[in-house]
């Protein structure tokens, strides 16, 4: 009987959230996932939060001096090492990058600007070393930096390789993921790509590079935009090849919306994808299995296991971001909501 009851009802095989106690109140737009153990998050408030035991414990912590800043995305490479990108105003003192190398005992400020008109949005690394934060346009432009060394040094991509943007277009400093790095090696070639993705006027576009220091080229794809509408979230596969762009509109967060697109071609071109269900704005997305993409919005979230061709509801619940690593996924959402899902 148990047997064929879950052949009729094949959805109760599929993990749930599980709730985590992150210990703090604070709102989260960012997760960083480094293995099954190691997990970082940033949050409102200067709060970062970090497990090291799969979730069992959490340290809750507020970086000295920084209790003005919204951490919007968290770059971890081990359960020592991580970086924090706060996004805010650079003429108010917000636009800041800090780096810690001893779990979030002490933080070091690696970057801040007051130039006018920068807000990051997003940050990603090839690597320890290799990476890359950008920012709303400054010029016409966005305005991207790349490091080498860690992020102890940053230098900005010259805006002659990058596409001007439209009137109005802007990013969207939602889950960490409106821009994505993916590298790998070839023989004798490095690839490098990098994707960022944007809205506010039009249809969602998608800008990418070929490598850390290349020229960038931008393809519309079929998400619609406006001033608080596009896309929120990017996803590629270790190759770079395949990827999926989410969004919607945060003013109205459980529109009926065509709120997904996909790409087979490293983003030179996109193809819509079936609106998610639940529908709504989607700002992330991660995958559980190889062939499981679990995403994530305000209006709730769900998985498709045929690359956005159909899509099964899990639950209501809201969530900003998303990170997964080895068969575990971590959600984190508004008033400090951390959750766990594994295949």
């Amino acid at each position: 009987m148990k047997l064929l009851w879950l052949l009729l009802f094949p959805s109760v095989l599929f993990a749930q959230w599980q709730p985590q106690t992150s210990g703090t109140d604070a709102n989260f737009r960012s997760v960083s996932a480094v293995s099954r153990k190691v997990v970082w998050v940033g949050g409102s408030k200067g709060t970062f939060v970090r497990t090291t035991d799969g979730g069992k414990t959490w340290q809750a912590g507020t970086v000295p001096g920084a209790e003005t800043c919204d951490f919007r995305d968290v770059q971890a490479f081990s359960a020592t090492e991580a970086i924090l990108m706060a996004a805010g105003p650079a003429e108010k003192g917000q636009a800041r990058l800090y780096r810690t190398s001893n779990g979030g005992k002490t933080w070091k400020l690696i970057y801040q600007t007051g130039q006018s008109g920068v807000f990051f949005d997003s940050m990603d690394f090839w690597n320890r070393w290799e990476g890359m934060v950008f920012s709303d346009p400054v010029g016409g432009t966005w305005y991207v930096m790349t490091t080498t060394n860690g992020g102890k040094t940053w230098k900005r991509v010259s805006p002659d390789r990058l596409p001007p943007l439209q009137p109005g277009e802007a990013a969207f400093a939602a889950s960490g993921t409106s821009l994505i790095t993916r590298g790998y090696k070839w023989r004798t070639h490095n690839y490098q790509r990098a994707w960022i993705a944007s809205g506010g006027t039009g249809k969602g576009r998608i800008y990418s590079t070929p490598s850390i220091d290349g020229n960038w080229q931008v393809t519309e794809t079929t998400i619609p935009a406006g001033p608080t509408a596009g896309i929120f979230g990017l996803w590629f596969d270790a190759t770079g090849e395949n990827g999926m762009a989410v969004g919607g509109d945060y003013k109205n967060e459980k529109a009926d919306w065509a709120n997904v697109a996909v790409t087979t071609d490293a983003g030179k071109t996109w193809t819509a994808g079936t609106p998610t269900n639940p529908p709504g704005l989607k700002e992330g997305v991660g995958r559980l299995t190889s062939k499981r993409l679990i995403v994530v919005g305000p209006s709730g979230t769900g998985y498709t296991d045929d690359f956005g061709k159909t899509w099964t509801k899990i639950d209501d619940s809201a969530f900003h971001a998303i990170s997964c690593e080895s068969g575990r996924c971590w959600a984190v959402g508004a008033k400090g909501a951390i959750a766990m899902m594994e295949e």
